[in-house]
């Protein structure tokens, strides 16, 4: 029994010594593994790189996403100023669509000046109905018997000042031919002591410089027929013009003589400084610069650094303002007295 007894105590005996150093012997295991996770230099330096190219792309990738944003603003930009660029372009082209309408609209409009004021628009539809098709008629140059009143309700009511005189018109024809023909009433009369005169509208009609004449120095308050019958003398007067204001319908003192011959130009010149209504009138050509009168060279010229006290007189006229002239004290006739010298008082040394 004895026996039995001790085999078991040395078999737990051995059982226990081996659980000991099993564990005993699991350390060095764990610090085997706690080695293998420890990385070394080099793959320290992987792992650098590997991260320094991560944030490399990432860096790729944001500059890429902001060219494509710069690129949307640039292309959104491009498409707005290419609809600007395109209204604008409609613009211009609706613009040069106005304009030739315009142009058009003009070479089928005839003009017709000096119209007495009681014209109508059935008188004047009667006088050139014969040439074409009338598709508008405006009265034009009106002066309104009140400043409240527009031209147009003056021209509508008849409320016209009563000092103008004549007004003018526009005839607008259906086609241009028409408009043509109807230049065969220019300088007729329409009425007593109303030649009119006829022109086309547009811009591009050519004025002949050759067969006119420049007017100045005319009166404000000067008529066509007056002017007419002055140089009908020297030979026939296809059209005169006198510019006057648009507000007042006065003239402004100049004008112009277009004649049938360039003959009648001569003739014409030769009646510069002539007396119209009062007024010695200025002739000359179309283009010509008017020239002040030079002196005669036989009167001999003072020289410069001589004043003469006579011109200047004559240079301040009388009609020059004068300033207030200060009026100057009277002097006192009496004799000034002498300051009394004060005597030393009494009780000083003498």
């Amino acid at each position: 029994k004895e026996s039995k007894k001790r085999k078991r105590t040395e078999e737990a005996e051995k059982v226990s010594e081996d659980q000991s150093s099993s564990v005993i012997q699991e350390p060095p295991i764990k610090a085997k593994k706690t080695r293998k996770k420890e990385l070394s230099k080099a793959e320290k330096k992987l792992a650098k790189r590997e991260s320094a190219l991560e944030r490399a792309d990432e860096e790729e990738e944001k500059k890429l996403f902001q060219n494509k944003a710069k690129q949307k603003k640039a292309a959104s930009r491009a498409d707005t100023k290419s609809v600007a660029n395109s209204d604008a372009g409609a613009t211009v082209k609706q613009q040069k669509k106005k304009k030739v309408v315009d142009e058009t609209v003009n070479r089928r409009t005839v003009f017709v000046g000096n119209l007495p004021v009681n014209c109508t628009v059935q008188a004047l539809k009667s006088r050139f109905k014969e040439y074409g098709q009338i598709k508008s008629i405006r009265f034009r140059s009106l002066v309104p018997a009140e400043d409240t009143l527009s031209k147009k309700l003056a021209a509508i009511k008849h409320k016209v000042h009563p000092n103008a005189k004549f007004i003018n018109a526009y005839v607008v024809f259906k086609e241009e031919c028409d408009a043509i023909k109807a230049l065969n009433e220019n300088g007729t009369e329409i009425a007593t002591g109303f030649h009119i005169r006829v022109d086309i509208a547009s811009k591009n009609s050519s004025h002949d410089n050759k067969r006119s004449v420049f007017l100045g120095n005319l009166s404000y308050d000067i008529n066509d027929d007056a002017v007419r019958e002055h140089f009908s003398v020297c030979g026939g007067v296809v059209a005169v013009r006198i510019v006057r204001d648009r507000k007042t319908g006065l003239g402004k003192g100049f004008g112009y003589v277009l004649f049938e011959n360039t003959d009648a130009v001569h003739l014409a010149l030769k009646l510069n400084d002539s007396v119209l209504m009062g007024r010695k009138i200025r002739v000359k050509r179309c283009g010509e610069k008017w020239k002040t009168p030079q002196k005669s060279p036989d009167q001999p010229r003072a020289p410069k650094d001589r004043v003469d006290t006579t011109l200047k007189k004559e240079r301040c006229s009388n009609d020059s303002f004068v300033g207030e002239k200060a009026v100057p004290l009277k002097k006192s006739t009496k004799p000034k007295r002498l300051k009394a010298i004060p005597k030393k008082k009494s009780g000083k040394n003498k």
